[in-house]
């Protein structure tokens, strides 16, 4: 039977026994009120007329009106004749009070008292029995009442116990059968033979358990193979992989990787990478870079297989398509070691050769330089003008060609680890002095005005101040450059939040921003720009000042020159 064939019936039973109860209750009502309607209208109202012919009587010597208010009240009687035996004692009463009219006597009034207690009484008795037929319906109401009412509740009752149960029973089965089918539990079947509708529901649910069971055991072959497949594509790239999922569980490993951790394969998958990071250095630095992404990876060196690696990591995000509003979800990353051992052996052949050909080429224009002056001597002999000029081109190009050779020689001091610095307590006047001196015949060959601005008050710096004199100069030399001929230039320092700060500022044609950070690149230069430089002299500064824990960038727009700032913690 159907959950709403059970329903409508029990309602409809219900509801019938109700309609019941309200039909008989309204009925007996009805008698009631009848029965309590002849005692209070008809015999009541006998009584009533009766005392008040008792009332005429008991003054009929002293009230005129008693024998008026007698035969009014007679009259009423005589039109309220309810009982049996009442019309005969009314008639009898009116004939005696006919005869006390005649003749007024004590005979007579005690006649008149007699027929007048003869009415009362029959009234009075006729009261007792509606009284009792009274009590006998509301007697029977009660029961009948009562017994519908107890069935209506324990209908209801069955209504409110099992009809529940018939619904909630398959809807918790159906529940825990999802739960099943949920994790992967496909030989969960349902059966519900009591309804018809789940019946059918647990029908389609068993087809829908039999199909994924079906699914499942068709593809597990399928899905072992992939599986086999993807790790096999996994250990044939010969870059350390290391995949981890949200909650940094590690979820794949390739065999390079296994080596340069020097763990096995048993002891990292499904492992948690923090954990395991404890006691693996390695590990320990590639997860703190995966949390902390802003910092600088530095390449890692590892010794692996007897031999010296280095290896730079790479953290891919792995992103997960959800829905199509909610876009897309990291579900995990993947730490990629790409290994540019040797890319590092050709940056250290690289930094060799720079550092070699320096070195080398030092001796020759040392040699032209001198033979240049020997040249211009006028010992040997005057120069013409057109020979005095070649000269002064030899003399600038061999300069250009020394300051070169000079800031590859830095660079490869800084590439190699090998810079040395032998900081001493200096003033930043002195430093600022330097750079000035030493370009000053550069500024007089352009036409420069170099400004100082020095505080009265400034602490000291402890710095290398030959290398930090240079950085400078570099940056003065550039100003000069850069700067339209005639034009200002200001070099001065200042003490700002426990900072001191050397700047150099020029009015010349600027720097776009997009460049800013680039400029301090090795061998960069700003596209357009047709002063002539190696493209060291920034990066080299930037490496001597850091290596100060210091800082240095520039504030420049076009049109209105440039700003560059070097920042040293007061000590």
């Amino acid at each position: 039977m159907k959950i709403k064939t059970k329903l409508t019936s029990g309602i409809g039973l219900l509801f019938m026994i109700i309609v019941l109860l309200g039909v008989l209750a309204i009925s007996y009502i009805d008698k009631l009120a009848d029965d309590t309607k002849n005692i209070l209208s008809d015999n009541y109202n006998s009584l009533d007329y009766a005392k008040g012919m008792l009332y005429a009587l008991d003054n009929l010597e002293t009230d005129r009106e008693a024998l008026n208010i007698f035969m009014e009240n007679l009259e009423k009687q005589r039109l309220n004749i309810t009982e049996i035996n009442e019309s005969e004692a009314t008639d009898r009463l009116a004939r005696h009070f006919k005869l006390l009219d005649e003749n007024p006597s004590e005979q007579n009034i005690r006649q008149l008292r007699l027929d007048l207690n003869q009415i009362m009484s029959l009234n009075m008795a006729s009261i007792q029995r509606n009284s009792v037929i009274a009590e006998d319906t509301a007697r029977q109401a009660t029961l009948w009442i009562s017994i519908i009412g107890i069935c209506s509740v324990g209908i209801a009752l069955a209504l409110l116990l099992l009809f529940p149960s018939q619904i909630t029973r398959p809807i918790s089965e159906l529940t825990r059968g999802i739960v099943e089918i949920a994790h992967r539990n496909y030989s969960k079947r349902l059966h519900f033979d009591s309804t018809r509708e789940f019946n059918e529901v647990a029908t389609s649910f068993n087809d829908m358990a039999e199909r994924l069971e079906e699914y499942q055991q068709s593809s597990l072959a399928t899905l072992l193979s992939s599986k086999k497949y993807l790790e096999a594509i996994v250990n044939s790239i010969h870059e350390p992989i290391i995949g981890l999922d949200h909650d940094r569980q590690i979820l794949f490993v390739n065999n390079e990787a296994l080596t340069v951790l020097n763990l096995k394969r048993e002891q990292m998958i499904h492992q948690s990478a923090d954990e395991l990071s404890l006691k693996n250095d390695l590990l320990r630095r590639l997860i703190r870079e995966l949390v902390h992404p802003n910092e600088k990876h530095e390449p890692l060196k590892i010794y692996a297989d007897d031999k010296e690696s280095f290896f730079q990591a790479v953290y891919v995000p792995i992103k997960l398509m959800e829905t199509e509003t909610e876009g897309e979800k990291q579900v995990g990353n993947v730490i990629l070691l790409k290994n540019i051992t040797e890319f590092k052996e050709l940056d250290s052949a690289k930094t060799t050769f720079i550092s070699t050909i320096s070195h080398e080429l030092k001796t020759p224009i040392s040699a032209i330089m001198m033979s240049l002056k020997l040249l211009e001597d006028q010992r040997i002999g005057s120069l013409n003008d057109e020979q005095q000029s070649l000269a002064s081109s030899i003399k600038e190009n061999s300069d250009r060609l020394l300051n070169i050779t000079g800031e590859l020689l830095k660079l490869t001091q800084v590439e190699t680890g090998k810079l040395i610095l032998s900081p001493k307590i200096t003033k930043p006047i002195e430093l600022i002095n330097y750079a000035v001196s030493a370009t000053r015949v550069l500024a007089e060959r352009f036409g420069c005005n170099i400004e100082v601005e020095y505080p009265e008050k400034i602490h000291k710096l402890f710095v290398d101040s030959e290398k930090i004199a240079w950085v400078i100069t570099n940056l003065l030399s550039n100003a000069i450059h850069y700067s339209k001929e005639n034009s200002r230039i200001i070099v001065g320092a200042k003490e700002v939040d426990q900072t001191i700060q050397i700047f150099v500022q020029d009015f010349g044609k600027g720097i776009d921003p997009r460049y800013h950070q680039s400029i301090f690149d090795r061998y960069f230069r700003v596209p357009g720009t047709k002063v002539q430089g190696s493209g060291l002299g920034l990066a080299i500064s930037k490496d001597f000042v850091e290596a100060h824990d210091g800082k240095i960038w520039v504030e420049s727009e076009i049109g209105k020159g440039s700003k560059f700032t070097i920042a040293f913690p007061v000590r």
